[in-house]
């Protein structure tokens, strides 16, 4: 004789074979309905189940990410909510039954919610717990899009998933000793690319995100170096990022694809530890990249695509990647879907749809708090003042300028008259030209407006100066060039909405001193620019914690004297000092000049005139092109 019985919580019948299953469905029809294949269970409800109330509308049931109570990963619970509001804790088992009892009342459960469950579960079965931060973050997703899932994790606790594997040695073949804070980064990168994940490096400007990202290619913990790594940047970077890759991971085999000789076949690119290109020739060679199938897409300075709606955004997303990763100091430049439009490359889909996004966070200090856990797993930022004690007092940074391929030829036409004009009588008088074109086009034509002319090396100076505003800090700009002082301070009035000085010959002796003492008590962000024979000696400028070098100077004492305005006794955070300087140009010439006096003896004042080697230098600059490098490149 059949009868109900209760076996570990659950409604099943007992015939003389067995204990049956039962599912969801039939015994709504048995007891409900009075319609099922078993007369004699039909009705007054026989058995265990005499005693029971059944409910005739289904609960809805969700999934709870609760802890982490041991080690760094959540635990799961059930929850069943009923019609009434009414909430309980259940068994996994539940998922699998299809229904549940709670205080002598029967719940059956929406098939398609149970569906549901299943697929966010995935390979994790009801009762166990998600093994990866990937299984993780795919239920924070559900979360995020009010699917069955809650989130109840503590504050952190993905922080710590994400940071897993803190220890550990140095990375296998990098030449640079890393900061500890650089090798959590570079650790955490690797976690990242483990899991087939991607992430935002935010970390603060000066903190060397680029040596974190090198060592996670040179070493991803795999024993080799990765392979059809794709690097986008500005096109003024690339240079750059062709040097530090060379000093710091010299066995990389890299290619810089970018410029009127680039190839147009995939199997020119494949088999390249790194490939570097720009967010330009992106959109010009799309095709091109989307038929390699990239291990890892970098892009540099993301904010480059913080419009979702930009070419250059939609193009990129296009390019095919197995892990994505984003690297800015900024990485919420105007609004929250600026942050959204980099992870949605990162991590397409984390973060939902745009319009969904935009109603979970608004664009104010509670909406970005809301999203704060949820980005934090795949964002990792360390502000300077995190890594303080971390950080050496100075920290030098050279930023090799690409020219586009019309500047460098304007810079070639402008080299090839010099030295038609003068030849072997060159002098340093005579680079004068190629040194001001090199800080700005226009400053060989006064009647050039700023505003009409754009130029690589400019535009990466508002870049820098603007990352730094929006960290509330001030900055100092030397250049020796009346001219250019006037056009920063105006273009980052103007453009940046911050407020600017200018420092120089043209300011009387007595008027200089309270002039920085009005930039250091200023509240917040401000620039000052100075011509370093001017502003090279005798002021304290502690209040601001970053020294720019727009244009090098000849004499590498005097450099050191200006930059010694904020590195000197009084100032309490660590300087970053940039060098910029146009590749394979009269600057590149001036840098390793500078670079080689400073090895000789750190101590030794060149003069403008007179070394023994000026003369060499003079006409190695005259030789130089940056037509040349692209044509080597």
């Amino acid at each position: 004789m059949r009868q109900w019985v209760l076996d570990n919580g659950f409604l099943k019948i007992a015939e003389s074979s067995g204990i049956a299953d039962v599912t969801a469905d039939e015994i709504y029809r048995a007891v409900i309905e009075n319609d099922a294949p078993w007369p004699d269970l039909q009705a007054g409800k026989s058995g265990a189940a005499a005693a029971l109330t059944f409910s005739r509308y289904p609960a809805s049931l969700s999934i709870v990410m609760n802890g982490p109570l041991e080690g760094v990963l959540p635990h799961l619970t059930y929850e069943l909510r009923t019609q009434g509001g009414h909430t309980f804790m259940v068994s996994a088992e539940a998922v699998l039954h299809g229904h549940v009892i709670v205080e002598d009342t029967w719940y059956p459960l929406l098939p398609e919610n149970i569906e549901e469950l299943s697929g966010l579960l995935g390979s994790v079965r009801p009762g166990q717990n998600p093994k990866s931060l990937r299984e993780v973050l795919g239920l924070r997703e559900a979360a995020l899009r009010s699917g069955p899932v809650i989130d109840r994790m503590s504050t952190g606790a993905l922080d710590a998933v994400a940071l897993a594997g803190k220890a550990g040695p140095a990375p296998d073949g990098i030449r640079a000793n890393l900061y500890n804070y650089q090798a959590g980064g570079w650790r955490w990168l690797r976690f990242i690319m483990r899991e087939r994940l991607g992430g935002l490096l935010a970390d603060e400007m000066g903190l060397g995100k680029t040596l974190q990202i090198i060592s996670a290619v040179r070493d991803p913990g795999t024993g080799s170096a990765l392979q059809d790594v794709l690097v986008v940047a500005p096109g003024s970077l690339l240079e750059n990022w062709k040097r530090e890759l060379a000093k710091f991971a010299p066995d990389l085999a890299v290619l810089k694809h970018h410029g009127s000789l680039r190839t147009g076949r995939p199997a020119e690119l494949s088999g390249y530890n790194v490939v570097i290109t720009s967010y330009d020739t992106v959109i010009r060679d799309l095709s091109l990249l989307k038929s390699i199938a990239w291990s890892v897409m970098i892009a540099d300075e993301a904010q480059n695509i913080k419009n979702p709606d930009a070419l250059r955004t939609r193009c990129l997303k296009e390019i095919p990647r197995a892990v994505g990763l984003a690297m800015t100091g900024t990485p919420v430049e105007n609004r929250l879907t600026d942050l959204w439009s980099i992870m949605d490359f990162a991590v397409p889909g984390y973060l939902g749809d745009i319009g969904s996004f935009r109603k979970a966070y608004d664009d104010t200090p509670e909406g970005a708090a809301i999203l704060e856990p949820v980005i934090s797993p795949l964002m990792l930022r360390r502000r300077v003042v995190d890594v303080a004690t971390d950080l050496p007092e100075r920290i030098d940074i050279p930023e090799a300028i690409e020219l586009t391929e019309s500047e460098a030829s304007e810079y070639e036409r402008i080299r090839a008259e010099i030295v038609e004009k003068y030849g072997a009588a060159a002098t340093l008088v005579s680079l004068t030209s190629l040194r001001q074109y090199c800080a700005h086009p226009s400053l060989l034509d006064s009647e050039e407006d700023l505003a009409t002319v754009e130029f690589s090396k400019f535009q990466r100076l508002l870049e820098i100066l603007t990352e730094i505003s929006a960290s509330g800090e001030k900055a100092i700009v030397f250049t020796s060039y009346n001219g250019m002082a006037d056009r920063i301070a105006h273009s980052v009035r103007d453009q940046l909405r911050v407020e600017a000085y200018t420092l120089d010959g043209r300011l009387e002796i007595d008027a200089r001193q309270p002039l920085i003492d009005h930039f250091s008590r200023m509240e917040g962000a401000a620039v000052l620019v100075l011509n370093p024979k001017a502003g090279g000696s005798g002021l304290n400028i502690t209040a601001a914690n970053h020294v720019i070098h727009y244009n090098l100077e000849w004499n590498p004492a005097l450099e050191d004297q200006a930059s010694a305005r904020a590195h000197r006794r009084g100032q309490t955070r660590p300087v970053t000092v940039r060098r910029m300087f146009c590749a394979g140009t009269v600057e590149d010439v001036v840098n390793a000049r500078v670079e080689r006096k400073r090895q000789i003896s750190s101590s030794a004042i060149v003069g403008v005139r007179g070394a023994e080697n000026d003369y060499a230098d003079i006409l190695a600059a005259l030789q130089s092109s940056p037509l040349r490098g692209k044509l080597t490149a």
